[in-house]
């Protein structure tokens, strides 16, 4: 592989949204991108001493029971308990090893929670033990573009909402119709709690919306 082809696949690896996590519950009808999700839990690992964040993923924990009251997302999973799978180095500074492993695990549980996701596993794997701590480059920059229009009334709502950084269209369009269900994408900004924000801006939507259509808000970025 060639340097621009990693860079192009770094780039596509960084843009790609992942799995679509409920955020908050069932009764919510909001979701969180993985990828957004996985930025800030590998800062929280990275915030420990002696750790280097791997690979991590999160799904379901347990088949959910119930899907709740709005449709699942393309690539979506329903409300329901989750899971964090995450591999980290260690760096030998002395600290017992699984001293490390359980503070790992605190701050991705503390974490996670902030963000509202209901995670109550987590299963780490240490993949190497390294004399140092090796060197970190810069993630690529993402490639500029044009950010999406917002003249949607539905849109224009949801941007009037506080924390609400902007619509944007990972998925697609910023705002999804159908002729029972609307689905939003918005930005929240990354000093806000993204549950919090994610409801307020699906009440905002769904007061936009026609009148009887399921209203469901994805959050594709923290910033």
């Amino acid at each position: 592989m060639t340097t621009g082809d990693g860079w192009t696949a770094a780039v596509r690896d960084r843009l790609a949204p992942g799995r679509l996590l409920p955020l908050g519950t069932a009764a919510d009808g909001t979701w969180l991108t993985e990828r957004a999700a996985r930025e800030v839990l590998d800062r929280a690992v990275a915030g420990v001493r002696g750790a280097v964040p791997g690979p991590l993923r999160i799904g379901a924990a347990a088949e959910a029971a119930d899907a709740g009251p709005f449709p699942v997302p393309p690539g979506g999973l329903p409300a329901g308990p989750l899971r964090i799978g995450a591999e980290l180095a260690v760096v030998a500074t002395g600290r017992p090893l699984p001293e490390t492993a359980d503070e790992v695990r605190a701050v991705l549980l503390a974490a996670a929670e902030g963000l509202g996701l209901a995670v109550t596993e987590v299963d780490l794997r240490v993949t190497d033990l390294l004399e140092e701590a090796p060197a970190t480059e810069p993630a690529p920059p993402p490639p500029d573009r044009t950010p999406p229009a917002a003249d949607d009334p539905v849109a224009v709502a949801v941007l009037r909402v506080p924390g609400v950084a902007a619509v944007t269209d990972a998925l697609g369009a910023p705002v999804h119709r159908t002729a029972e269900a609307v689905r939003v994408e918005c930005a929240v900004a990354g000093d806000r709690p993204p549950a919090e924000v994610a409801r307020a801006a699906r009440a905002a939507a769904a007061a936009a919306a026609p009148e009887g259509a399921a209203v469901t808000v994805v959050v594709t970025h923290l910033r």
